[in-house]
């Protein structure tokens, strides 16, 4: 091994044991590590020029995160998804079949806007007195919302946001491809939705059908002034476009979300204060994210600039049989969502992911494909059962269960799904056989 495959090597060690052992912030172990190796392997002051070129490539992708958040806050804050959720509450009655349904469908949806803490606080508290009423096993529900939330990738989601950063490849490269892929696993969610349903139905025998009033949200004074109930059509057929548009790659999706914003600030709250007020709401979690985004880019930069990691894929040709170098993409499919155990997404996505790209790159596989392969599960599928985020945390405090028992439960459920989606990765001619 070179002297520059072996400091990058140490480049990534030390990375990604500070950001999983918690001891700095990934915002700081992303900027210092690399810089810290650039400048002790004598690059001096061009380690700022492989900063810059880094921050380039990343500056699309921040700045989408950025307005992607501000826009569906903006949705989420004038209510545009609560007739839904109500139309859901009073369609699933108190078959168990349709609740479990109910609860994946409620998920699915709310899920939109990218994070899965949101999705979790709206639809665990909506259905659980159903589940509680019934008797039925709150495993189950725990179980349908993860994997609708896991399995709903979408190119605003930390996932494919990390991943674009990371190969300097565009979010919409990475998702257009994979939308069949995803359209087989959400099947098999609501396939594994109606199952568990049937399998209540049994279990409870005649108190399928005790009588239950019909369910209602609680919503505060606060949330209810924000909510804009007389724009709900304008707002569907705003995000209707937004999505269309990104996805189609007709517009670059940082213009798009940009657009979306705005017009939604515009046509919900066309007081200036209150704009002011939505922006300052989404503003923390906005700013971070693209923090994080950007100190990617300069370590990427650093990496690539420096030859660290062309030193590093060199060296690794020599342990990866050659025969083998085709099959990586459907290799790492396989794996990604157990590697959610092992990887926090920053770790994965931000340390380990150009590493492997850059393997793959000297066998001639596309970063593309390595990026996609990692999108069927690490932090996807892979999210809801990873003690290493803490919306597994909020899964399982919100349904009242052991996180051991959630995990049993539903990680098997999480990998499969992640295996079927690569296996339809290969039918569809995404990944090489």
């Amino acid at each position: 091994m070179t002297t520059l495959a072996l400091a990058g090597l140490t480049t990534v060690v030390v990375l990604l044991a500070l950001i999983m052992s918690r001891r700095v912030s990934p915002l700081v172990a992303l900027v210092a590590v690399p810089v810290i190796a650039s400048l002790a392997t004598g690059f001096g002051l061009r380690t700022g020029q492989f900063v810059i070129s880094g921050i380039q490539q990343t500056a699309s992708v921040a700045t989408m995160f950025v307005f992607a958040i501000l826009f569906f806050g903006v949705m989420t804050d004038a209510g545009t998804l609560d007739p839904i959720i109500d139309r859901i509450l009073k369609t699933v009655g108190t078959r168990p079949t349709r609740i479990v349904i109910g609860s994946a469908l409620l998920a699915l949806l709310v899920h939109l806007d990218g994070s899965g803490a949101v999705t979790f606080l709206v639809t665990i508290p909506a259905m659980l007195p159903l589940y509680d009423r019934l008797g039925m096993d709150k495993r189950i529900l725990a179980c349908v919302t993860s994997m609708a939330a896991g399995v709903n990738f979408l190119p605003w989601t930390g996932p494919t946001i990390r991943a674009s950063a990371a190969l300097h490849v565009s979010t919409a490269d990475l998702f257009r491809p994979l939308i069949p892929v995803q359209a087989v696993g959400l099947v098999f969610v609501f396939a594994v939705a109606y199952v568990l349903g049937r399998r209540e139905e049994r279990r409870l025998g005649v108190l399928t059908g005790a009588t239950v009033a019909p369910m209602t949200r609680v919503v505060s004074d606060e949330v209810r002034a924000l909510q804009r109930p007389n724009r709900f059509w304008i707002n569907v057929a705003l995000t209707l476009v937004v999505m269309g548009v990104m996805v189609s790659g007709i517009v670059d999706p940082a213009v798009m979300f940009m657009i979306g914003a705005a017009a939604a600030l515009m046509i919900n709250y066309p007081d200036p204060a209150l704009q002011r007020a939505r922006v300052d709401a989404h503003a923390k979690a906005a700013m971070l994210m693209a923090a994080i985004v950007l100190a990617a880019g300069a370590f990427t930069g650093i990496m690539k600039g420096s030859g660290m990691l062309d030193a590093m894929a060199t060296s690794a040709m020599g342990i990866v049989p050659p025969s083998m170098a085709s099959h990586l993409p459907v290799a790492l499919g396989l794996v990604a969502m157990p590697l959610s155990l092992l990887f926090d997404p920053d770790s994965f996505y931000l340390g380990a992911l150009p590493v492997v790209a850059a393997v793959g790159s000297s066998f001639g596989v596309p970063p593309l494909q390595v990026g996609q392969a990692a999108l069927l599960g690490q932090m996807t599928t892979g999210f809801p059962v990873s003690p290493l985020t803490p919306a597994t945390f909020l899964v399982v405090g919100l349904t009242g269960i052991e996180l051991a028992e959630h995990q049993r439960f539903t990680a098997p459920l999480l990998f499969a799904a992640s295996v079927l989606m690569t296996i339809a990765c290969v039918l569809f001619g995404v990944f090489p056989l």
